[in-house]
């Protein structure tokens, strides 16, 4: 009995020395974080480049039901704003592109793969937005691209296509002529757009 009592302590020190040892090397371990420097006075000093951080006025909603419209608000923009970034992205590659292409034929043609190539990745994705997403996507459309959805239709597959997404559109009450309204409308959504791009929200 003795003798495993003492066995018992024996593995216990070892094992309080062991992680006593290993304690030991992490605190001396250094840690070393590469950053950029500057000359000041003759000295050498770390550079680091911190991000902006934006400070708004506090928010006073009188009801819960404004508290909750801010938050369905603060997740529609969240899932919502990759998707016009994307669409803003396509439209610039997809209108470079086509100014290399030497004629109208071939410029349609690309442009009718182009759609069909979207429709193929992005419809399943898109129908599962909401029908406030769905509004919320049309204004941040406008935002992004400084053109409204009907407008980029137009411009892309003229006038006629526009004209049918607009009447389809209007079906749901929606507009493809929609536009976004920093200072105005949609200073709300603005302000949240400016958090959430910047990791505050």
């Amino acid at each position: 009995m003795k003798r495993k009592y003492g066995i018992g302590i024996l593995v216990c020190f070892v094992m309080f020395c062991f992680s006593i040892g290993n304690a030991q090397k992490l605190q001396t371990r250094p840690t070393v974080q590469w950053v950029e420097a500057c000359i000041y006075h003759g000295d050498t000093i770390p550079f680091v480049q911190l991000r902006n951080t934006y400070v708004y006025p506090p928010l006073n909603f009188r009801t819960q039901k404004e508290w909750n419209d801010y938050y369905r608000l603060v997740y529609n923009v969240k899932k919502v704003l990759p998707l016009s970034i994307m669409i803003n992205n396509t439209i610039i590659e997809t209108y470079e592109y086509i100014q290399t292409l030497p004629n109208k034929k071939d410029r349609e043609s690309h442009l009718k793969r182009v759609e069909k190539g979207l429709k193929q990745q992005y419809t399943a994705q898109f129908k599962k937005l909401s029908y406030s997403q769905g509004k919320l996507l049309i204004k941040l459309v406008d935002r992004q691209c400084n053109q409204s959805s009907y407008e980029l239709i137009k411009a892309f597959m003229g006038s006629f296509r526009a004209g049918f997404y607009q009447t389809f559109a209007s079906l749901f009450g929606v507009s493809l002529k929609k536009e976004y309204d920093a200072t105005k409308d949609d200073k709300l959504t603005e302000r949240v757009i400016t958090l959430a791009e910047n990791g505050q929200i």
